[in-house]
């Protein structure tokens, strides 16, 4: 295990461009490997997860020219045209393994396990399960719901109307997919609005979408799609990490360049703007059918509490530990509720967020559906253990660079799973790890 020991800095200052989208990385190489025509990636992330789902679609026939990070050109095999090995290794990609199994039950297959690690083998996965089956696919999960996966391909599908009880892009996404391949129409309403990733590049892809009172609708079955080159942002998710940083320590200022600014995943803004942060948006042109811009984060005066609403949660579910740490730093008392999904990403992140807070000083409480944090304005520094979470080994060395000792950071090397340069770029803007 990795552990990483970040000093606290005075303050922050620069330019970076955050890694390319993860999301929109994976979801370009999923549909490019059933695209009828080669399609060329520009900028597509270089991560563990996004190497998982190039390695995935590869397997499956498709062929790749190029390297992640750089130019990736992917030659597909069509929307039915997939041949998939017995056994598919996602790796840590809870996106890989639901999206995925969304294009699977649409291809000629009679068995195919899809399998990761640790942290994805706790990870539920009745919720794709359960709408692919009444769908007409054979899905079936290990005891308790969960991977591996084993996915029969090549039944006939039909369209279903399906509720979320918890709003989740990936899950939206996989019923989507799996409408391409359906009789009739698939529909899927949503609790709340989640990223539409998917739908936008499905519709750049020439699939048309219906869309009535919040639900979102795919007519199957789809004969072809035809996406386009694609050129990935920046990801807002690694961007929130600086982000933050930047709120709390940059002086004259920190700058995001390239960012994508989907509404869908940005709620994080409009909350640190609440509780007194200072960002500002320069917009860019569109990249791949998203908005785009630069961020430009200054140190906030005086940061204060705030309560983060149940349906705030799914535009900014994997920046709620930043909310903690931002909470801890302000006055009053910072909430959130609503958020009961963080129990089952690659870590329990309400446990762990507060866990690793309160050992570094601060006052934190779990709730059933989330925490508080009632706000000191100090950390005093320690060690927390990122339990093989990206986004808790990012929050660690945010805290260390504010904190008064010091953050040492356990298993600070899955950082890689999303943003592999990480350590770099902050020590780009003056935070150097000691």
């Amino acid at each position: 295990m990795t552990v990483v020991r970040v000093a606290p800095v005075d303050l922050l200052r620069g330019t970076v461009q955050v890694p390319p989208d993860k999301s929109l990385t994976h979801r370009a190489l999923m549909l490019a490997g059933v695209s009828d025509r080669a399609v060329r990636i520009e900028n597509p992330l270089d991560s563990a997860d996004t190497a998982a789902t190039l390695g995935a679609v590869e397997a499956c026939g498709a062929v790749a020219e190029g390297r992640l990070g750089e130019a990736v050109v992917v030659t597909g095999r069509g929307l039915r045209g997939l041949r998939p090995p017995p056994a598919i290794d996602c790796a840590n990609a809870g996106t890989l393994m639901r999206l995925f199994t969304g294009l699977l039950v649409g291809q000629r297959c009679d068995r195919v396990v899809l399998d990761g690690d640790e942290s994805l083998r706790g990870r539920p996965m009745t919720r794709i399960a359960k709408p692919l089956r009444a769908m007409g696919a054979t899905v079936a999960t290990a005891p308790g719901g969960t991977p591996p996966l084993a996915v029969s391909g090549g039944l006939p599908l039909r369209g279903i109307e399906h509720r979320l009880e918890v709003a989740s892009a990936q899950v939206k996404s996989c019923v989507l997919l799996a409408g391409l391949f359906a009789d009739g129409t698939t529909w899927v309403a949503e609790p709340a609005p989640s990223r539409d990733h998917t739908e936008r590049m499905l519709e750049a892809a020439g699939v048309p979408l219906l869309r009535e009172g919040g639900a979102v609708g795919v007519a199957g079955p789809v004969a072809s799609i035809d996406l386009p080159d694609v050129e990935v942002p920046g990801d807002f998710s690694s961007a929130a990490a600086l982000l933050v940083a930047g709120a709390l320590l940059g002086d004259p200022e920190v700058r995001l360049e390239r960012v994508n600014l989907n509404p869908g995943r940005t709620g994080l803004l409009a909350v640190m703007r609440r509780m007194g942060a200072e960002i500002a948006e320069e917009p860019a042109e569109p990249v791949a059918g998203e908005p785009c811009g630069t961020l430009v984060v200054r140190r906030a005066g005086a940061l204060r509490g705030t309560e983060v609403a149940p349906e705030e949660v799914p535009a900014m579910v994997d920046e709620l530990p930043l909310v903690a740490l931002l909470g801890a730093m302000a006055s009053g008392t910072t909430a959130v509720r609503g958020a009961a999904e963080l129990r089952v990403k690659e870590s329990d992140r309400i446990t762990a967020v507060v866990g690793a807070l309160r050992a570094l000083g601060a006052d934190a409480r779990e709730l059933e559906d989330g925490f508080e944090v009632t706000g000191t304005g100090r950390l005093a520094g320690g060690a927390v253990d990122s339990l093989g979470d990206h986004r808790l080994a990012m929050l660690g060395a945010v805290a260390g660079l504010v904190s008064e000792g010091g953050v040492a950071v356990g298993g600070f090397d899955a950082v890689a799973v999303s943003y592999p340069r990480f350590a770099r770029d902050l020590a780009a803007l003056g935070g150097v790890p000691a």
